[in-house]
């Protein structure tokens, strides 16, 4: 009986961990093709960085914030995959992750959305492998306890990234978009734009007529 009790446990930890990682890859592509902003396609210019860190071909050199960035964005990749598929051996996990990067990157050339650099390639994989090297650690601690812990350590990471990812698209502040003048804009901020000008031209419109009229009553302003 107790040999069912704790195989449900493990059934119902390995579906949530499944969940969480799905949400998780959401969220990854989200931000990294479009910053968290509306999606949108064929703005920038298709631009490929082969020398990882340094500027070279015209391009400039890594900035240290992204790459911490794109360090920590794949380090739950490696906690969950390690989770997920703990059979693998370890190159396995860091090649399905390299993949995953890889992917991203070719996907941000195909659409134009962004500059595809080798260099994010290295430190989304390097962040995986980070995560493949923590849960073996917290695997040592906390033995059989460890996919539930983490389970939960992740299920409170992935509220906080979805709170913060609705504040982030509720304010101001935008880190992607293509650039003024360049592609399409993103519909959404587009519909937006078009509906405020009419609306800003009908008043303005309103405005003068009313000021016409109230200097000259008599003046018919139909032309």
């Amino acid at each position: 009986m107790s040999v069912d009790v704790s195989a449900r446990k493990r059934s119902r930890t390995r579906t949530t961990l499944l969940v969480l990682f799905v949400v998780y890859l959401a969220l990854l592509v989200w931000a990294v093709l479009w910053k968290l902003d509306v999606p949108w396609t064929g703005g920038t210019r298709r631009t490929v960085k082969l020398v990882p860190f340094v500027a070279s071909g015209g391009h400039g050199a890594s900035q240290p914030f992204e790459v911490a960035t794109n360090l920590l964005l794949f380090v739950p990749f490696g906690l969950y995959l390690g989770l997920l598929a703990p059979a693998w051996r370890w190159w396995r996990h860091v090649g399905v992750i390299a993949g995953a990067s890889l992917g991203l990157e070719t996907v941000q050339l195909v659409l134009a959305v962004g500059s595809s650099d080798v260099t994010d390639v290295v430190v989304n994989t390097a962040g995986g492998l980070a995560g493949l090297v923590l849960l073996a650690r917290v695997r040592r601690r906390l033995q059989g306890r460890t996919a539930l812990v983490v389970m939960r350590a992740c299920s409170v990471a992935t509220a906080l990234a979805l709170i913060a990812s609705a504040a982030f698209v509720a304010s101001p502040v935008r880190f992607g978009g293509p650039p003024p003048g360049g592609g399409r804009e993103p519909a959404m901020r587009l519909e937006r734009s078009t509906m405020h000008r009419e609306t800003m031209h009908r008043e303005t419109m309103h405005r003068e007529t009313i000021h016409r009229e109230t200097i000259h009553p008599g003046l018919d302003t139909s032309g």
